[in-house]
């Protein structure tokens, strides 16, 4: 089973803060729940080509993947993917502005193996609350600033 999962915010901040902050992997653990680390394998810097590690707890399991940016069009879109580990994964994040600030707009989607492809229909509603959540936070940081 194919997950794919889109997800929404409006952030009453400019473009330029918002999209600035959330492309950059190591702001991560500040709004994603559960990230827990963040390493980058290629010389630091948000560009196509780079390479970075994360140690996530996702449903209650331990799980470190590699993230490469396979996009990046600052202010507009980012697109990173992963191919290793038992659920690989395409995360796309895209800004635009609209009369509140900007609308923040995230989507993962993946085919999972082995016993991933078994709990996929959880993992679909799973990955659709944590991306409300981490949005939610995502929002309340930069608002507050």
């Amino acid at each position: 089973m194919h997950v794919d999962v889109t997800t929404e915010i409006v952030i009453a901040r400019p473009l330029e803060a918002v999209a600035a902050f959330a492309a950059d992997p190591d702001n991560v653990p500040a709004w994603y729940e559960n990230i827990q680390s963040v390493e980058w394998k290629s010389p630091p810097g948000v560009a196509v080509g780079a390479r970075i590690a994360f140690v996530a707890r996702f449903l209650g399991k331990r799980m470190a993947y590699t993230y490469e940016i396979a996009e990046y069009i600052p202010g507009q879109r980012l697109v990173m993917r992963t191919s290793e580990g038992p659920f690989p994964m395409e995360t796309v994040y895209t800004w635009e502005a609209v009369p509140d600030g900007t609308r923040m707009t995230l989507r993962n989607h993946g085919e999972p193996a082995g016993f991933s492809r078994l709990v996929a229909p959880f993992m679909q509603a799973a990955v659709r609350r944590a991306n409300r959540k981490d949005l939610e936070a995502l929002r309340r940081r930069l608002e507050a600033a």
